[in-house]
């Protein structure tokens, strides 16, 4: 059975929709003129386990499904949205959000027009079912186990893991139907150390659009707890960071998400045409340094930010969003890119049926140049290095962002040396990657674990680079 047949199987069993009360509804939407519509029917089945203090605290299971219903005509949109799946519920949010339009009667009314079916990226089974319930609290009880056994700074460990199961079925009235299955699953540990009047915290997390036992055969949960001690173990030992502007080099993989919030948001097609993105009418023009290719590919397999098809039902694409420092795109959506002349990306997400689609990144990143990390660390006299950051903030109209570091080393004479804390990094995210001079051939993509908001919404995302040397950025910090 393909994806398309799949996925109406499990949205449709025990309703009384089927393909003629889809077509039903999709003739309301074009009976006045509109650009284009939808029907978008989700189902999400989720699970989740928490450990803390040695036992499971917390448990959750939920099933949200619905279908929301959308009429575009220009700039407007007609949303209406049931979690009720029924024939009635159907036809009467068609006829909510038909109603933006006063339009006459639309000539081009076309319905079954048949479905595709991409490429799957993952697989299609749920991975809440890949084990049983008793191994997913063994697995937390071992997480726990582990990460006190190897220190006795350890006071506290909580573990978690969850899972879920989207089904997704899009029927637009300007194209193809289509679907999309796919799992999406993620384990992390906490520890909190303590010392002589000191408490740090350490983490890891895995995670992916895969099945929970692929999930755990990829990772050992025991070195899963020895880094999670690790951190702790050195934000223990860390210093105040210094302040000033210097060098900085952003570690492999999940520092990426400067990248992602500095530049990448940016880069959306909503921000652009509303005119309030620093990025806004740069296109053809210098953005970053001649070291700077950055990538959103929606299409990388068994990555967590990957889709068959975005959430309007067009095939995800590997975008080259700056090319050696050129801007050469936007992430678009259908409706913006409409209005701006463009073509859409495959970018068009949403968090659930009940939400309207946005331009959204999916596994967004910096390619990978030629320089070895120790090239670049050794090319540093005094400066930071940041291995992992814990949150920040941007503001897309003027560019400026600033980012909390969770890991980070002082470099001294070209050598990592002493762990500092406290530090935070400021800057313009268009002006910040003009400084960027030496990018690492070591690219790596987060451990499965991106989580992006926007608009109140949130969807889940990939995000990576090399190592990166930044030649100057300010650094907040309260040491000397």
């Amino acid at each position: 059975m393909n994806t398309f047949e799949k996925a109406k199987e499990i949205l449709w069993k025990n309703t009384n929709i089927d393909e003629n009360s889809t077509n039903k509804a999709i003739e309301i939407l074009n009976s006045r003129k509109i650009d284009f519509g939808d029907l978008f029917f989700e189902r999400v089945v989720s699970e989740s386990f928490s450990l803390e203090e040695g036992i499971v605290k917390g448990g959750a299971f939920n099933i949200a499904q619905g279908v929301g219903i959308r009429a575009v005509d220009g700039t407007k949109t007609g949303f209406a949205y049931s979690d009720v799946l029924d024939n009635k519920s159907l036809l009467e949010a068609s006829e909510a959000a038909h109603s933006i339009s006063q339009g006459h009667n639309c000539d081009s009314c076309c319905v079954n027009r048949g479905h595709k079916d991409p490429k799957a990226l993952y697989v299609s089974e749920d991975p809440i079912s890949s084990i049983a319930r008793e191994q997913k609290v063994a697995v937390l009880e071992i997480l726990d186990k582990k990460a006190r056994s190897l220190d006795n700074r350890i006071v506290q460990v909580i573990a978690n893991l969850s899972s879920s199961h989207r089904t997704t079925l899009i029927m637009p009235t300007d194209s193809e139907a289509c679907a999309d299955i796919k799992p999406v699953v993620h384990i992390s540990v906490v520890v909190v150390m303590e010392a002589n009047g000191r408490r740090e915290i350490g983490s890891a997390s895995a995670g992916g659009a895969i099945l929970l036992d692929t999930l755990l055969k990829n990772n050992d949960l025991e070195e899963l707890a020895k880094e999670a001690v690790r951190i702790a173990n050195v934000n223990m030992e860390a210093v105040s960071a210094p302040a000033g502007t210097m060098s900085v080099v952003l570690g492999a993989g999940w520092p990426g998400v400067l990248i992602h919030e500095a530049v990448g948001h940016g880069l959306e097609g909503d921000f652009n045409r509303t005119g309030s993105s620093a990025f806004t009418g740069k296109i053809g023009q210098k953005v970053a340094s001649d070291a700077c290719t950055i990538i959103d590919d929606g299409t990388i397999a068994n990555r967590r930010g990957s889709m068959s098809v975005d959430d309007e039902g067009t095939n995800t694409q590997c975008n080259i969003l700056v090319e050696n420092g050129i801007l050469k795109g936007y992430m678009q959506d259908k409706q913006n890119a409409m209005l701006m002349k463009m073509k859409p990306t495959g970018n068009g997400r949403r968090e659930s049926y009940n939400s309207l689609p946005i331009p959204r990144m999916t596994n967004t990143y910096l390619k990978q140049g030629n320089y070895t990390p120790e090239e670049i660390i050794s090319s540093v006299k005094n400066g930071i290095y940041a291995v992992n950051f814990k949150g920040g903030q941007v503001d897309i109209t003027s560019g400026q962002f600033v980012f909390s570091t969770s890991e980070a080393y002082l470099i001294e004479n070209g050598k990592i040396s002493t762990p500092i804390k406290g530090s935070t990094l400021i800057g313009n995210g268009p002006e910040t990657m003009k400084q960027v001079s030496m990018v690492g051939n070591n690219l790596e993509f987060d451990a499965g674990i991106g989580t992006c908001g926007k608009a109140g919404q949130s969807v889940p995302v990939g995000i990576g680079q090399p190592t990166v040397k930044i030649d100057a950025i300010t650094v907040g910090g309260t040491g000397a």
